[in-house]
């Protein structure tokens, strides 16, 4: 198979475990409480995978889903570059949906799933802040 090939079909198979494994965590979070008001919401320099609402609070959900925890699993995947990135695409979110939106309180919080069958699946609530 040439190379090309390959990574294609790499990258589409990572691209359907990362939407199966943002449909677990949506589902998670909803059985947990939260209402998903969006999903896979993209911009130049960032995106947000889910934005849920809990309460009054807008929840920005970054979803991770490793295999492998040799390099500190999902959760401690979100590094200070990632964060940047979800804090910009917030900002992107908050300028879009207007003043109401702005004026609520928000956080960021990571779902790290760590097997697509929903067994292994870690909430990490107000994850990090601005």
């Amino acid at each position: 198979m040439p190379q090309a090939r390959i990574a294609a079909a790499r990258m589409n198979t990572r691209a359907q475990h990362g939407a199966l494994a943002e449909r677990i965590a949506a589902r998670y979070l909803e059985a947990c409480g939260l209402r998903v008001i969006g999903r896979n919401l993209r911009w130049r320099d960032g995106e947000l995978d889910l934005v849920c609402e809990h309460g009054d609070t807008l929840v920005f959900v970054e979803v991770r889903m490793r295999r492998d925890t040799r390099f500190g699993g999902a959760a401690a995947s979100v590094g200070t570059t990632k964060q940047a990135r979800l804090i910009r695409a917030a900002q992107h979110y908050l300028a879009e949906q207007g003043r109401r939106a702005q004026a609520r309180p928000a956080r960021f919080d990571v779902v790290a799933l760590s097997a697509l069958d929903g067994t292994g699946i870690e909430w990490i609530r107000d994850a990090f802040g601005l």
